[in-house]
């Protein structure tokens, strides 16, 4: 492995799913500490870290049928608040200086999302972590984070997810699954691979954006990713 880090500046999705822990509900917090004991490897080793929040350990919009899907979504928001808060916080019980900055305002609790704002914390050594997805409904928080990361010039995309890369077909259904070590962004769009949600997968591709999706199992592939390890698939134009 190497001694420094390939990328200077990244943005992490992590799913709200994986910070529940086994049972995929609510807050694991010994899984959220392993989870931020690998974002501070990063950080200590010199990577600027934004965190990007999803919320499916609380809320999944897709499960409330009879409800507007505005205002599901608006649900689900919170829900990545309240996730920031509590990755952020146990950042900060591992010595970490850290900014929750949200799309929503809620400024009694969180700084309201603005780039400069962000760009001068990372300058500043600080992680910032990005609730309340894009600020808007219909858009998810892969989405987000495809948008922070060109936003934000991130070097790269990291999706920290409950399967280890990409697959031709679900590999939780089918055993012949094929894993894709490397894959063009194009790839997604044309062949329709569920890597994420369409938005998601256009704002990568059309913002250059290249894309590593890895199994958080392991809590210590997120530093194995920003380090150059080959692990999980990695996306390029």
């Amino acid at each position: 492995m190497s001694e420094k880090p390939k990328y200077k500046r990244v943005i992490l999705k992590l799913s709200g799913e994986a910070l529940g822990g086994e049972r995929k509900i609510g807050l694991d917090m010994e899984t959220v500490t392993e989870i931020c004991k690998s974002i501070k490897k990063c950080h200590d080793a010199g990577v600027q870290i934004g965190v990007v929040v999803g919320g499916g350990n609380f809320w999944r919009g897709r499960t409330s049928e009879n409800m507007d899907k505005v205002r599901t979504d608006q649900i689900g928001m919170l829900a990545t608040a309240m996730n920031a808060l509590a990755v952020g916080d146990t950042l900060e019980s591992l010595g970490c200086e850290v900014r929750v900055q949200t799309a929503i305002i809620m400024s009694q609790i969180a700084e309201p999302y603005i780039r400069q704002k962000a760009l001068r914390h990372f300058e500043k050594g600080r992680i910032v972590i990005f609730g309340c997805g894009t600020g808007n409904p219909f858009f998810t928080t892969d989405s987000a984070a495809a948008l922070r990361a060109a936003e934000l010039d991130a070097d790269i995309m990291l999706k920290a997810t409950m399967v280890d890369g990409v697959f031709d077909k679900d590999p939780n259904k089918f055993e012949d699954a094929v894993k894709y070590e490397t894959l063009r962004h194009k790839d997604i769009l044309v062949n329709g691979l569920r890597v994420m949600d369409g938005t998601a997968a256009a704002m990568c591709f059309d913002n250059n954006t290249p894309l590593i999706v890895f199994n958080l199992d392991n809590p210590d592939n997120i530093y194995l990713a920003v380090m150059g390890e080959k692990i999980g698939t990695t996306v390029i134009m």
